[in-house]
């Protein structure tokens, strides 16, 4: 995949990431895009390491954006964790 296509599914990845996970996490979408490209080198890693699944080729790959999705949502709760944003918006 080329740098632009890691930006849009980072930035995609990082906002479904956020939405699956309850809570505030703030920083706006700066901060779902760092979440979602953090999350898109954490999925790939966990695709390769544990289930030998190659995610670089496509980014049009359902197990892309799952594990894609699945490192944002990794991220940004370890995130939600050392900042300790954990009550919701009223």
């Amino acid at each position: 995949m080329g740098f632009i296509a890691w930006i849009i599914l980072g930035l995609i990845a990082g906002a479904i990431a956020r939405l699956i996970l309850p809570g505030e996490q703030g920083s706006g979408w700066i901060g779902a895009l760092l979440t979602g490209l953090l999350g898109a080198l954490l999925g790939g890693w966990i695709a390769s390491a544990l289930f030998d699944i190659d995610v670089n080729n496509s980014i049009f790959e359902l197990r892309t954006w799952i594990f894609a999705i699945l490192g944002g949502v990794i991220v940004a709760f370890i995130w939600q964790a050392i900042t300790g944003r954990r009550g919701t918006r009223v």
